[in-house]
This record gives C-alpha cells, sequence and structure tokens, in this order.
C-alpha cells in the first residue's frame, strides 16, 4: 500500500469501518511503512501506455460522483512526464459531465484495468483542462493519428498518488486482438496439419489400384 495514497483514501469515516470490522491496524501499518507512489517509473509507463481503455471519476458541485468509461486507440493515454499524465479528449455523446465536473472540482480518480493478467492500477490527481488557442500544442502531442475521432480538448492529470491493485476477484477477459494473439499458433498449426492431410490423401489418390 503507498503511503501518500492511503492517507488521501483513509479518511475519519473509512479508518472507522475499518475499525469496525477489523482492518484498521493492518492498513495503519501498511501504511506508515508503505512507499510514497508520487512518480510515474517505468513499471507504470509501460502499464499505462499499454491500455486502450479507462475510467474516470469525477464529482459534481452538488457531490454526486460519476464515472465514465474512456476508450481509444492503444496508449492513447499517454505518459508527459513523471508526474504528468494526458489525453486527447475525443467527442463523444456531448453531454459533458465529466468536463463540467472538472471545471468546478479537479480531483480525479482513475482506473486501469488489465484483465488477462488480473493487474489493475489505481490513480488519484488533480484534471486540467486546455480548450482552444492554448490546447493546440497539447492536442498535437497526444492526438492519435489515424484514429477517425474529432479532438475537443485535451487533458492533464497530475499525479497526487497511485497504488497497485491485488488480482483477488479479476476475472480474465480478452479483447478481440488479444484473442486473436493467443489463438494464431493454433490456427497455424490447423493449416499446417490439414496440408499434410491434404498431401496425403493426394499421394494416396495417386497410387494405382492394386
Amino acid at each position: 500500500m503507498a503511503r501518500n495514497f492511503g492517507e488521501i483514501a483513509f479518511t475519519q469515516s473509512v479508518k472507522a469501518e475499518q475499525d469496525k470490522h477489523g482492518s484498521l491496524l493492518q492498513y495503519v501499518r501498511m501504511v506508515a511503512q508503505g512507499p510514497d507512489m508520487n512518480t510515474i517509473g517505468s513499471a507504470e509507463r509501460e502499464f499505462i501506455e499499454s491500455r486502450d481503455e479507462f475510467h474516470i471519476a469525477t464529482v459534481s458541485e452538488t457531490g454526486w460522483p460519476y464515472v465514465q468509461y474512456r476508450g481509444g486507440p492503444t496508449g492513447f493515454l499517454k505518459v508527459l512526464d513523471h508526474k504528468t499524465l494526458g489525453f486527447a479528449d475525443f467527442r463523444g455523446n456531448r453531454q459533458y459531465i465529466s468536463v463540467g465536473n472538472l471545471k468546478q472540482n479537479a480531483k480525479v480518480a482513475l482506473f486501469l484495468m488489465d484483465y488477462p493478467n488480473q493487474v489493475r492500477l489505481k490513480i488519484l490527481g488533480r484534471a486540467t483542462i486546455l480548450e482552444g488557442s492554448q490546447a493546440q500544442a497539447a492536442i498535437a502531442e497526444l492526438a492519435q493519428p489515424g484514429y477517425p475521432a474529432k479532438v475537443e480538448r485535451a487533458i492533464l492529470v497530475h499525479l497526487e498518488a497511485f497504488d497497485w491493485n491485488c488480482p483477488q476477484h479479476i476475472i480474465p477477459r480478452y479483447s478481440k486482438e488479444q484473442l486473436q494473439r493467443l489463438v494464431s499458433p493454433l490456427q497455424l498449426r490447423i493449416d499446417e496439419l490439414e496440408e499434410e492431410v491434404r498431401q496425403l490423401r493426394a499421394s494416396l489418390a495417386s497410387r494405382p489400384a492394386s
């Protein structure tokens, strides 16, 4: 458990529930002894930039949380430096709930999943929205060449803390591309065996009748 993540996430009401259910002392020790995880290292960069989707949570001015799915080509969520993530905000259904929420409360939580390997990464940060003329340089850096989506703005996430989560209860799931990579060697072997069968049948058919 990252120390700074626990200090942010474990509020007094959370600690009261931990105490009620017998896990408070465990987490007090874990947070006290845990490292600060507020800079992105090579493992985090590789994980983040190999994602093709993530979820982002914001909070409205009326206190309601909102979780939005964000998807795109692999690597559309980029690591800009050891403290900053960024992504091009593609036009969607034009509800602008996350954007509106961020205009009054910059705090965000990102949830990144690797279902096949049962790994998840939680990120807490503060978002900056870049629009109009001030966004052009950031959009150029974050845009995905060839991806057919209109980019409306750039969103930067300034890291406060992150934590790797345990794999418990993560059910492995695979994308079409991941399944194709897994099945491809098997399909090649099937093709080889079918060709061997075809050649054997042809050889047998060409033999004169006894």
